[in-house]
């Protein structure tokens, strides 16, 4: 029987926080003027931050206002400390970077930005529906899409021993669209066989299983999840725990754990990268930072790498998404400068200018800015990132765990990686009734 689960939006999202109206009319002029204060993300590519302060000072120039921008690091968690330390005190930057769920987090302190949006999706395309869930709130868009730090986590994986058993996955996900037979029999099925050969080789896929910390796990299995069928609780608040989907999924899961790492409950977002780096690992789901750090530490290594689609499952194939977006404080002094610098660095030609500086790294999560040359290009292997972006041949659907359920129920679920911690369970040798109760237990919590 369904139990029916309520909680204040307010009260769940500062709970789920990262470790913590009507539209007013964007009215857009010759020259905004003022001063402007932006906290941007401090990329992890080296000369990427260059492109984007170049961009900045050609707006403020060409509108002129004085731009002061901040470049401020994940490390720490000091970009998702920032935001929760401004609402608070209602004062800081003007515009600001949100990680994932701090769009829903800080939804009351934000301008909306309908008609920038507007004029973006005219331009670029559709949203994808990641985005879309993460920066609407009530109705209106609450924060802009970003490209900068937005990214899939797919399979990148060691060409060389993929083909000692048997699959080209250069052939099965060449750097072109295409469709192929290979493709089809990609399967989580496939998937669980190439995880045991691999562990009879003293290699690993190095897929983890630790909390909340550990986002990667978090987002791949979210992806599971999604291609079995199963969620946790709708968006009306209905446990779906004991549905067809979600049992299926955790049969799999069952099955899947007993390949994982020794130490895959102690995993946090660099064990992965470390394992593959070192040669240790033959599959990680990730974006192409491991590679693009073996390519400076291990050119062996980031040579012999390939990033792919994920596995399909009786539901689809779901690809883990992780998100970044901008917005405008609704404390501002600068509303209507914000929202035109916003506007202006998520012009095509800007975008793209940003992701041939960060080596393909950054998604812009819009339908129309998936076809940039630089995923066909970089390298070694050239075209190792082509299909990192979500191509239309490949199928994949963005997916983000939890996201079935509504936002101040979901976060939670996130961020407490429930999804890791059922895994978990599993590999310890609880039964899957025995662990639907414990996610039943621990998801009826967040309400109260």
């Amino acid at each position: 029987m369904s139990k029916q689960w309520t909680v204040s939006r307010r009260q769940a999202v500062k709970l789920g926080a990262a470790a913590a109206a009507l539209p007013l009319v964007h009215i857009r002029t010759a020259g905004a003027a003022g001063k402007l204060n932006a906290g941007f993300w401090d990329h992890w590519v080296p000369g990427a931050n260059a492109v984007m302060q170049k961009q900045i000072d050609a707006w403020a120039d060409k509108n002129k206002v004085e731009v002061s921008a901040d470049f401020i690091t994940t490390t720490g968690g000091k970009l998702q400390l920032t935001p929760a330390a401004e609402t608070q005190a209602k004062a800081g930057h003007d515009v600001m970077t949100f990680i994932t769920w701090d769009v829903q987090n800080y939804a009351d302190s934000l301008e909306p930005v309908d008609e920038v949006m507007q004029s973006l999706v005219a331009a670029n395309g559709e949203v994808n529906r990641v985005g879309t869930y993460l920066a609407k709130y009530q109705g209106h868009w609450a924060a802009v899409p970003a490209s900068n730090g937005t990214q899939t986590k797919p399979p990148c994986a060691r060409i060389s021993w993929f083909k000692q058993h048997g699959l080209d996955i250069q052939a099965m996900y060449p750097a072109k669209e295409e469709k192929n037979a290979l493709q089809d029999a990609w399967t989580w099925e496939a998937f669980l066989k190439y995880a045991e050969l691999a562990v009879k080789d003293n290699l690993t896929f190095a897929m983890g299983m630790g909390g909340g910390l550990n986002t990667d796990a978090t987002d791949t299995h979210g992806a599971i999840f999604a291609a079995f069928g199963g969620t946790l609780i709708d968006a009306e608040g209905k446990s779906q725990l004991k549905s067809d989907g979600t049992r299926q999924a955790l049969e799999y899961a069952q099955r899947l754990v007993k390949f994982y790492p020794a130490d895959a409950v102690s995993y946090d977002d660099a064990s992965n990268n470390r394992a593959l780096i070192s040669g240790k690992s033959a599959l990680i789901f990730n974006p192409p930072s491991a590679w693009a750090v073996a390519k400076r530490d291990n050119i062996a290594v980031a040579s012999d790498c390939w990033t792919f689609p994920a596995p399909s499952g009786p539901k689809g194939r779901f690809v883990p998404t992780q998100s970044y977006f901008w917005g405008v404080y609704n404390f501002s002094q600068n509303k209507s400068a914000g929202k035109d610098l916003l506007e202006f660095l998520m012009q095509r030609e800007n975008v793209e200018a940003r992701d041939v500086a960060s080596d393909g790294y950054d998604l812009p999560p819009y339908a129309r800015l998936n076809d940039f040359k630089i995923w066909e290009e970089v390298g070694p292997p050239k075209g190792t990132v082509f299909n990192y972006p979500l191509r239309p041949s490949s199928g994949q659907k963005p997916s983000l765990t939890g996201s079935e359920a509504a936002p101040e129920v979901a976060v939670q679920i996130y961020n407490r990686g429930v999804h890791n911690q059922m895994f978990a369970r599993l590999r310890d040798g609880q039964t899957i009734p025995q662990v639907v109760a414990w996610a039943e237990d621990e998801i009826a919590g967040y309400a109260r």
